[in-house]
């Protein structure tokens, strides 16, 4: 994958904003500042510092990707290891989810209120370790513990990512680096099963599945030297402090909704599943009124962001870009294998096909700079829209028949549409977020995501799995996909209906105006 070369470095703005030099117990002991150039007030000091931080926060949103899936294709392996039964296999993908979306918030506003660097540091600090203790686990316990660690180390490296490149980059450079963010998203969503598998395979030392994490520790140490020599510290201190009450409401609110979408389907729904979500809902409730009392008073999160046009509606946006994600791709594995009678390998093979489409969808973006402003991502929606459509039309023309060359076009259209959505979307829906609040938009921005894909895997049950039953006939399991495809193409349509929201031009002058005060970032 070929980087645009980004300038010399982030171009100043018109004046800058507040600098403070906290001394209270708690605070940064580091000067901070947070002029919109340069949130250190450090800004890259060549084209190569400036590269070479973009590498790092990319690598580092890499590594957090990847081991959401690495493990999958290592769990028999795993399983035979370690006596691990099928709960606990479960819950080696479950807690590690999980985890990361309960701390998502919280880790986002730590790197608004302690630095971004910082909080991204101690994050890789943990996820390293935590790897270290996956590759040397001796049983499922120790190794689901681990895993939790895992999650809990990424909630916090990961809104430090999207928040340090929105405070950071401007202009032309902000656009590639977002574009360049969604590319390694889609290199990630394809690199991850394929690494677990060939790691696993080649048996390395004799590890078997071990060091699918302990691969992790190498990179997270480069991670951490290079990101403490390169990478800009950023933060803006409004308040010394946590809101304790708050992230205690959210976590719960996360864990009261999320748990019964993820395991709603294997228990069959059970009444409890819907107890814990009529909770959850309430608990949610309590939080927003709680974070509305204490605005001006250090909040988790700021809800004067929701009144912005342009995050609300890309925050919905990437919500339904998650549930797309968590219908589509489980409901199509299960055709692919069910429905036309292909080999997991084969099966692969056609996501593989589908994840070099959006990694060409996303370096186009890159390249494209922002010029295009919401038209990008629009384009890729009605791009992906429109090949889910012929991908329907062959499917019910050629039924069993269907080959993968035969569908080759397809699949990589949709991936190119997919791929223009991701990195722009991100981009301008942060584009008008005040500096302070970077960190806790970015964790929103993530938690969306998660959120979205618990809604999608809960919607397979209903659309997908209520019409198999189980069966593994495959024209069963066609007619579930083909209705699957009209849902994902609504998805799809709505998607690109709340991207008018978004800003026009995505050149990161906007989003200096705006982000200077919080009233200006209304639309």
């Amino acid at each position: 994958m070929t980087s645009p070369a980004l300038d010399d470095e982030p171009q100043p703005t018109a004046a800058p904003t507040e600098r403070t030099t906290p001394t209270e117990p708690g605070a940064s002991t580091e000067p901070t500042e947070t002029p919109a150039d340069s949130p250190s007030g450090r800004p890259p000091k060549s084209t190569l510092a400036a590269r070479i931080a973009l590498v790092v926060l990319l690598v580092a949103e890499l590594m957090d990707i990847l081991d959401q899936s690495v493990v999958l294709t290592a769990l028999p392996a795993i399983q035979s290891s370690t006596g691990a039964g099928p709960a606990a296999v479960q819950w080696l993908s479950a807690g590690y989810s999980l985890m990361v979306a309960v701390g998502l918030i919280t880790g986002g506003r730590l790197g608004d209120l302690h630095g971004r660097r910082r909080v991204l540091l101690t994050g890789t600090v943990v996820f390293t370790a935590a790897s270290l203790v996956c590759g040397l686990a001796t049983g499922p316990g120790m190794l689901i513990a681990a895993r939790v660690l895992q999650g809990a180390g990424v909630a916090l490296m990961i809104p430090q990512v999207l928040a340090t490149l929105h405070v950071t980059f401007e202009g032309e450079n902000r656009s590639r680096a977002f574009g360049l963010y969604g590319a390694v998203l889609s290199l990630a969503n394809v690199l991850g099963p394929v690494l677990g598998g060939l790691l696993t395979e080649a048996d390395l030392f004799g590890l078997s599945w071990r060091p699918i994490f302990l691969i992790n520790v190498p990179v997270g140490l480069a991670v951490l030297v290079l990101g403490r020599r390169f990478v800009p510290e950023s933060t803006v201190r409004k308040a010394d402090r946590l809101d304790p009450t708050g992230m205690v409401l959210s976590a719960l609110a996360i864990v009261l909704i999320l748990f019964p979408l993820t395991e709603g389907h294997t228990h069959r729904w059970p009444l409890w599943c819907f107890v814990m979500l009529t909770a959850g809902l309430l608990v949610l409730g309590v939080f927003l009124r709680h974070q509305q009392r204490r605005q001006g008073d250090a909040p988790l999160v700021a809800l004067s962001l929701f009144r912005g046009r342009a995050f609300s509606g890309g925050l919905s946006a990437q919500l339904l870009l998650g549930v797309l994600c968590g219908l589509f791709f489980m409901t199509w594995t299960l055709y692919l294998q069910r429905g036309l009678g292909m080999s997991p390998f084969h099966a692969a093979v056609a996501f593989v096909l589908l994840a070099l489409g959006e990694l060409a969808g996303a370096t186009t973006v890159a390249r494209s700079a922002g010029r295009f402003g919401r038209r990008m991502p629009q384009a890729g929606a009605l791009v992906a829209l429109a090949s889910m459509a012929a991908y329907g039309l062959q499917i019910g023309g050629r039924q069993a028949d269907l080959t993968l060359s035969a569908m080759t076009v397809p699949v990589v259209l949709i991936g190119f549409g997919l791929g223009m959505v991701g990195g722009p979307l991100a981009d301008m829906a942060l584009a008008r977020v005040p500096h302070e609040n970077a960190g806790s938009a970015s964790g929103l921005f993530n938690t969306a995501m998660h959120l979205g894909i618990a809604l999608g895997t809960a919607l397979t049950a209903l659309m997908f799995f209520t019409v198999t039953d189980g069966s593994a006939d495959g024209a069963v399991n066609r007619d579930a996909f083909t209705g699957v495809l009209w849902a994902v193409g609504g998805l799809l349509a709505a998607m690109w209906a709340l991207m008018f929201c978004l800003p026009g031009r995505a050149d990161g002058k906007d989003g200096r105006r705006h982000g200077r005060d919080e009233q200006q970032s209304r639309d």
